[in-house]
């Protein structure tokens, strides 16, 4: 057969259109989205059978071929439309080990929390209506009487990110002044976020005191002048530096800002609101701490030790908050009622430390216990050795680390199953991995693939063995 005559083989579109499967197609997914779709695998075929050429396989072959697709056409269309309606955002299996994954989304939202959150958000709320005053309100009172009583602070609000909340602060209290900073706090953070450009963008001027590993209280007297309007202490919580150092702490800045009448503010970029010494790691400090120390205003990330929602949250003197609500950049900042419903939610856990270590996924993940990751992980190895695939499993002692840009220097032990193909490259698995229905992550380690079952939920490990299997 030749080419002209497998052209004329091939089904028109408004043949396609009628056919009986694909008219649910249309249904589900509209007329014109099936259309285009026939469209393009009709295409295909027609650009296999015009880039055909004699010495390649005869045109008997091409005919072959072309009548053993031309029956599944049908089905094609029907998997394209699928793949094409699928959502580019997907949950992924994080088995990297790092909690606070930022390329994963960060912070894990609590199933129950999340129904409660989708009650909410799926229907008309009081977001901004008081109703024991029968009148307007604020998206804050949510949560701002929360955030003061696990705090201490006066006020509280939330904006979309803590660079926001920073942004928001050095513009409504320090425009058109300076900010002493430290220079060891000249911090970056991802997505080449840096407090000097932060600042240049607020109308504030930098002034910074000290050096890179020592500053010290009068380093900041000195710099304060009549055009100072405000002392920022930034928590370099994403590095460390070590050996001979000094820094000064709120409790010793605080006076010194009420002695000028200066707003002393932290960004504490992680925000802990537990002491994480009680799951054996070093002393982060709490936003509780920033301010019993002093400060007038402190601001940190909800997704991060906090646990919560992507968000920026402020807490600190009335005053100061009531100034940063007025501003007219708050309204280009402010949150949507997800993260309004989710924040409340993940406070209200905070009422009770016990409960939330147990209902937070973060504070569960960093205190899951050697016993319990030990447990899980022999438990996948299990279910992946049953499963008689192609590969070599095996437990494989590794370290966990938090993440986000928190607690750079340490480290969690835990407990990982280690996979080495036999059939396939590592790296061909890694990659086939990260096309599962489900996409899933761990780490290359000697030419193993590890899965961290710290950041692993026991539930999805029958998942996990089902896509191996589905790979392999």
């Amino acid at each position: 057969m030749k080419k002209c005559e497998l052209y004329r083989c091939l089904p028109n579109v408004k043949t396609l259109l009628e056919d009986v499967e694909l008219q649910s197609c249309i249904e589900e997914y509209g007329r014109d989205t099936v259309k285009e779709t026939i469209q393009c695998e009709l295409g295909k075929l027609r650009a296999e059978i015009s880039q055909w050429k004699d010495g390649q396989e005869t045109e008997n072959d091409l005919e072959i071929r072309m009548k053993e697709k031309l029956p599944h056409l049908t089905d094609m269309v029907k998997e394209q439309l699928k793949e094409k309606q699928r959502p580019n955002i997907r949950p992924v299996i994080n088995g990297t080990g790092t909690i606070l994954h930022t390329n994963l989304g960060r912070a894990p939202i609590n199933e129950e929390h999340f129904k409660k959150i989708a009650s909410v958000v799926c229907g008309y709320s009081n977001m901004e209506y008081d109703l024991d005053a029968g009148r307007r309100g604020e998206r804050y009172s949510h949560f701002e009487e929360l955030l003061c009583k696990l705090t201490g602070a006066e006020a509280a609000m939330a904006v979309n990110n803590n660079a926001a909340s920073v942004l928001l602060i050095l513009s409504a209290l320090a425009k058109g002044g300076e900010t002493v900073i430290s220079h060891g706090e000249l911090i970056e953070i991802g997505g080449k976020f840096r407090i000097p450009d932060v600042l240049e963008q607020s109308g504030s001027v930098l002034t910074a005191v000290g050096t890179t590993n020592k500053t010290r209280l009068e380093d900041y007297e000195r710099a304060i002048t009549e055009n100072t309007n405000m002392i920022l202490k930034v928590h370099t919580s994403n590095y460390k530096i070590v050996g001979f150092t000094e820094s000064v702490k709120i409790g010793e800045l605080a006076p010194l800002a009420a002695k000028y009448s200066i707003p002393l503010v932290e960004d504490m970029g992680s925000g802990a609101f537990v002491d994480l010494e009680r799951f054996g790691l070093s002393h982060e400090p709490t936003v509780q701490e920033s301010i019993a120390g002093g400060a007038d205003l402190v601001c940190f990330s909800g997704d991060k030790l906090l646990g919560g929602p992507q968000a920026g949250i402020i807490v600190g003197k009335i005053k100061y908050i009531e100034v940063l609500k007025r501003h007219p950049l708050t309204r280009a900042l402010r949150i949507d009622k997800f993260t309004v419903a989710a924040l409340e939610l993940v406070l209200r856990e905070y009422l009770s430390k016990e409960k939330a270590v147990k209902n937070i996924p973060t504070l569960r993940m960093i205190g899951k216990t050697d016993d319990e990751t030990v447990k899980d992980a022999k438990k996948l190895c299990r279910m992946l050795k049953a499963a008689n695939l192609s590969i070599h499993v095996s437990l494989r002692p590794c370290c966990s680390q938090v993440g986000g840009g928190s607690l750079p220097q340490e480290t969690i032990p835990s407990m990982a199953v280690a996979i080495r193909p036999e059939q396939i490259s590592v790296t061909k698995l890694e990659e086939q991995m990260h096309h599962c229905s489900i996409p899933m992550f761990g780490r290359i380690v000697n030419d193993e693939i590890l899965l961290d079952v710290r950041t692993m939920n026991s539930k999805d490990f029958k998942l996990v063995v089902s896509q191996f299997s589905d790979i392999l």
